[in-house]
């Protein structure tokens, strides 16, 4: 059936009310299933040896003593996993990555691992195999990894979107540009510019849950996967294509997931408890470790930026021009480009351009991080916007208002804009009593603004009615947000029935059509549409069974309110139908009652956030504390307010942690000093204000109730309004995130000595 995703404003009833999640009780009492909480009868526990080189040659793996060990089952090598990529270079890296071919790439680079009837067994096991590496130069900083004479991690990267066509291999994977207008003619009309470049240090999602599956090879050729990740039907096609299984005989079941924010929509380890299995011949479950989660599953990009930007004195911005150089591990991605392409989006600019250069790194395969490349661009370009808005005196808000896209402006990336919320989320941040407040000593004041794509993508749905009239509604992307609450408030609304009479599942991968992954913020914007689609192919079976309850024409039959409804004199007598009626008729009149969809859901809508953030720092110890943070963001509609605000708040939490005090940190040799939470620290409650927050309603305008996907744009900010609070305390700019303790001081040192 056709389907107009067309917004309608409409009063609604379910949608925008603050019910309880479903499955809340679940998961403060214990009860959710996660990765690791999914157990097999005689399963295997697995444990992978990993390189403790940051960039090596394997010479050679012996692991005949560890198979010899009583109590190992299987021992796999690159040499289990066979290339069946046939040329796809994003799947070889995905392969390399799970077991390491030729060459360790980076320090936890996965080079074995083995199946043991318990861990103890399978750890000693590790240690019996024999690896000879040739240790060769590395290099993990992204400015000295495009030096002429850096070492070279890949000898088949040729850096592609330059021309000519290079004919010697580089670790610069790719060049992307961006933009529109002249940029020099945009310069020489400036009265003012600011030229500066900025550097971000690598992050991890910091998610609670670890990576954690279990995997089993069945003697027909069958196999099936329970894992905790963001996708599983993209899992499933991954897994499929390197262990060389038909898709449809390999069933993957998405467990609950504890946290991903974009690491796990990247298969990392998957691979390999599969190929266990199938030489064990038993299930296997394979955990990593925290310290194997920091070394070896996705942290961002580290980068180093390079801004200009010009305007005239009365705040009109001339012209801007970034160069980005992202790292991606050792493997070629696109985290550049989309960094080139969200820079200056916020903004309404005549004279554009941006350039990203996709950089490889002895440091692991990089994940996105929600608005994955946004957050380190924002900081950049927000920074120097700051900095110019000082230098011209005007006043930060105001000049962003001057300057900000609107409706019918074209983006920096090419694209002309439809409905956007920068504006208003400007004109609220300049109104709100955050702006207004004063600032006492020690204390600085920032403000930032960020912008996300957010995404769609092929989605599948059922919705079954049960003969009580209860709505269970089956869909295949993961909630990572409160996603199934949402749902369930959009089928109560679209059915006119109480939000506790739905229940929404998340299906397997056999009992539902392919879904995308849940990135992009897509989950409650994709499977809002397929829900709205499919209660409304159900209404239609509905009013034709009311129809046959009263032996009337269809055509005189209404759906409102939770009811059927005969229309027109002649039938004005009848009572209405309620759903329950109806259902517990559904055999006399044709059989079960469902709705399906299946679609691509398109039109996300572009989302925009603008935050402000006080910060107080102690001089004499560089130490910098956020006293208070607001969040305003554009939602299009919030189905959910109270998860919306969460999401909010999560990103800004996250976004703080990162521009304060998360950084990998790598030592001469190459590997991580860090892989853990007591050095690697992360925000807990103590370190964060109550994170304020306004939701905006600019409705989608493709889609029926005006949603926009809302949790990715938050991480946006944060780095650029915290370096920016912290630039007016201290009165020095900052261009290093993080803005650690350490480098204030040095910051305040070098001033001192001005």
């Amino acid at each position: 059936m056709t389907f107009d995703p067309s917004f309608n404003d409409k009063d609604l009833k379910s949608v925008g009310t603050r019910v309880l999640r479903p499955d809340g009780v679940d998961k403060v009492t214990g009860r959710a299933r996660y990765g690791a909480d999914f157990d097999m009868p005689g399963q295997l526990v697995a444990r992978v040896l990993r390189s403790p080189h940051a960039h090596a040659w394997i010479v050679s793996i012996d692991t005949s003593k560890a198979e010899a060990l009583k109590g190992v089952k299987a021992v796999v090598t690159a040499a289990d996993l066979p290339d069946l990529s046939d040329g796809d270079e994003a799947l070889f890296a995905i392969l390399d990555n799970c077991l390491a071919r030729t060459k360790a790439k980076y320090d936890g680079h996965a080079v074995a691992a083995v199946a043991a009837i318990n861990a103890s067994v399978a750890r000693a096991a590790l240690k019996l195999i024999d690896v000879e590496y040739d240790v060769l130069p590395h290099v993990v900083d992204v400015d000295a990894a495009m030096a002429p004479d850096a070492p070279l991690l890949n000898e088949s990267i040729f850096t592609s979107g330059v021309d000519p066509v290079p004919t010697k291999p580089s670790n610069v994977a790719n060049r992307s540009e961006f933009g529109h207008g002249d940029v020099a003619a945009g310069f020489a009309k400036a009265d003012v510019m600011i030229e500066r470049t900025y550097k971000t240090e690598q992050t991890h999602q910091g998610y609670i849950e670890p990576h954690a599956c279990v995997a089993n090879c069945n003697s027909d050729g069958t196999a099936d996967l329970w894992v905790c990740t963001q996708g599983h039907f993209v899992y499933r096609q991954n897994c499929a294509d390197l262990l060389g299984l038909e898709v449809s005989k390999l069933r993957v079941t998405s467990s609950e997931i504890g946290g991903g924010f974009g690491g796990k929509t990247h298969v990392w380890a998957e691979p390999v408890a599969l190929a266990l299995s199938r030489k064990a011949g038993r299930p296997v479950k394979l955990v990593m470790t925290r310290e194997e989660v920091f070394r070896a599953s996705g942290p961002t990009s580290a980068t180093s930026i390079d801004v200009k930007i010009g305007a005239t004195k009365d705040g009109k911005i001339t012209a801007g021009l970034a160069t980005l150089r992202y790292t991606s591990g050792p493997y070629a991605d696109m985290w550049a480009e989309l960094g080139a392409m969200t820079s200056f989006a916020c903004y309404d600019l005549e004279n554009v351009k941006t350039v990203g250069f996709e950089v490889v790194v002895n440091r692991p395969k990089v994940a996105a991080y929600r608005a994955p490349s946004a957050p380190m661009a924002a900081f950049a370009v927000e920074s120097a916007v700051d900095e110019l808005a000082h230098a011209i005196g005007m006043d930060a808000v105001e000049l962003r208002i001057k300057n900000a896209a609107q409706e019918g402006s074209r983006s920096s990336y090419g694209p002309v804009y439809g409905p956007i919320g920068i504006g208003p989320t400007l004109d609220a941040a300049k109104a709100h009593p955050h702006m207004l407040a004063p600032l006492g000593k020690n204390r600085g004041r920032g403000m930032a603004c960020g912008f996300w794509f957010n995404f769609g993508g092929q989605t599948c749905s059922d919705l079954n009615i049960g003969a009580d009239g209860t709505v269970t509604i089956a869909v295949g992307t993961v909630d990572v947000g409160g996603s199934r609450a949402s749902l369930s408030l959009i089928a109560a609304e679209e059915l006119g029935i109480p939000y506790a009479h739905v229940k929404v599942i998340v299906a397997d991968t056999s009992s539902l059509g392919y879904n995308d992954m849940t990135d992009g913020s897509r989950g409650t914007f994709s499977s809002s549409m397929a829900t709205i689609s499919a209660a409304r192919n159900a209404i239609t079976v509905i009013r034709e069974r009311a129809a046959l309850m009263w032996e009337i024409p269809v055509e005189d039959v209404v759906w409102e309110d939770g009811t059927a409804k005969a229309v027109g004199d002649k039938h004005g007598n009848r009572a209405p139908l309620s759903l329950k009626e109806i259902a517990a008729e559904a055999g006399n009149t044709g059989g079960p009652i469902a709705g399906h969809s299946e679609l691509v859901a398109d039109g996300a809508g572009v989302s925009f956030g603008t935050h402000i953030c006080d910060v107080e720092v102690d001089p004499e110890t560089g130490t910098a504390r956020v006293i208070r943070y607001t969040v305003i963001q554009d939602a299009g509609k919030a189905v959910h307010p109270s998860y919306v605000e969460g999401q909010y708040q999560g990103g800004a939490a996250q976004g703080i942690g990162w521009a304060l005090n998360e950084e990998y940190v790598y030592g001469d040799d190459g590997r991580l000093q860090n892989p853990g939470f007591l050095d690697y620290r992360i925000p807990v409650c103590s370190d964060l204000p109550m994170i304020d927050t306004q939701i905006l309603e600019i409705p989608n305008p493709l889609h029926p109730y005006g949603v926009r996907g809302v949790g990715e744009t938050p991480i946006v900010p944060p780095l650029a309004a915290v370096a920016n609070a912290v630039s007016d305390a201290v009165d020095v700019r900052m261009t290093h995130i993080p803005v650690s303790p350490p480098r204030i001081l040095a910051a305040l040192n070098a001033r001192a000595k001005e």
